[in-house]
C-alpha cells in the first residue's frame, strides 16, 4: 500500500501526537515505533534495510497510510524514492525542549536494566516468546541509537548537536513543494490546510509524554 504522508522529524518531537492525529483526519492507520514494538515480527524489514538489502516496504507498510518516527526516518532515502508522492512533514520542537525529553525517555530506556529487572526478565524469558522477540527489538533500538549519534549520547551539547545536524540534512533531502514544517504545539490548523482536510471538533491529541513513555516503558520486560 502507498503511504500518503511520511513524518521526517526525529523521535520525541511529538511524533506519536502526530500519529494519532493523521489517524483522526481519515488517513487510515499510521507506522510508528509503537507498531514495532508490539508486531516485533517487523523486525525483519528493518534488519534487512540495515544491511543494504533490498526491502519490501509495500509489504511492511500493509494496511498503513502514513509513517513517522523512528526506525523510518533512518531510511528516509529510500523511502523518500518508493512514494514519491507522499505529503511530508517535519515535526520538529526547541533543541533544549527536545534533550530534556529525549534523555528522559529515550535516552532512559535504552540504558541496562536495574539488576532486579533483569533477573525478573531473565525468568521470565524461557515461558514467553513475545518477550524474546521484543528484546530483539529493545537491542535493535539500542543499536539504532548508537549508529545516529554515536558517543554524542554521552552529552547535552552532543545530542543537540547531533538533533540540529539531522534536521539540517532532513531538511535539505525532502522536496520543499511538498513538505509542511510543524510544531504540534499549533494544534489542527496548519496541519489540516497542509492536508486540505475540515478542521475536527475533537482537541489536537497531546500523548505520549515523558510519564506515559516512562510507564510503558516499564511493561515491556
Amino acid at each position: 500500500m502507498a503511504l500518503e504522508v511520511i513524518g521526517t522529524g526525529h523521535g520525541r518531537t511529538g511524533t506519536h501526537s502526530l500519529k494519532l492525529a493523521l489517524e483522526q483526519l481519515g488517513f487510515g492507520k499510521c507506522y510508528h515505533m509503537i507498531e514495532l514494538i508490539y508486531n516485533p515480527d517487523d523486525l525483519i524489514y528493518f534488519e534487512k534495510a540495515d544491511r543494504g538489502e533490498a526491502v519490501d516496504w509495500d509489504a511492511l507498510f500493509n494496511g498503513y497510510h502514513s509513517a513517522c518516527d523512528f526506525p523510518i526516518i533512518l531510511y528516509m532515502d529510500e523511502l523518500l524514492k518508493k512514494y514519491p508522492d507522499a505529503k511530508l512533514i517535519h515535526t520538529t520542537r526547541d533543541p533544549e525542549s527536545w534533550y530534556k525529553s529525549f534523555s528522559s525517555t529515550i535516552l532512559q530506556v535504552s540504558k541496562p536494566p536495574a539488576p532486579l529487572q533483569m533477573l525478573k526478565t531473565m525468568l521470565k524469558l524461557p515461558f514467553s516468546s513475545s518477550l524474546r522477540k521484543r528484546l530483539r527489538v529493545l537491542r535493535f533500538n539500542g543499536k539504532m541509537l548508537k549508529k545516529i549519534a554515536g558517543n554524542r549520547v554521552k552529552t547535552k551539547e552532543g545530542m543537540i548537536a547531533h538533533y540540529n545536524e539531522y534536521n539540517e540534512k532532513m531538511l535539505k533531502l525532502v522536496p520543499k513543494d511538498r513538505l509542511l514544517i510543524y510544531d504540534v504545539k499549533s494544534g489542527w490548523g496548519p496541519l489540516c490546510n497542509f492536508l486540505k482536510v475540515p478542521l475536527p471538533s475533537e482537541p489536537f491529541p497531546v500523548t505520549n509524554t515523558t510519564q506515559e513513555f516512562v510507564e510503558r516503558a516499564k511493561t515491556l520486560l
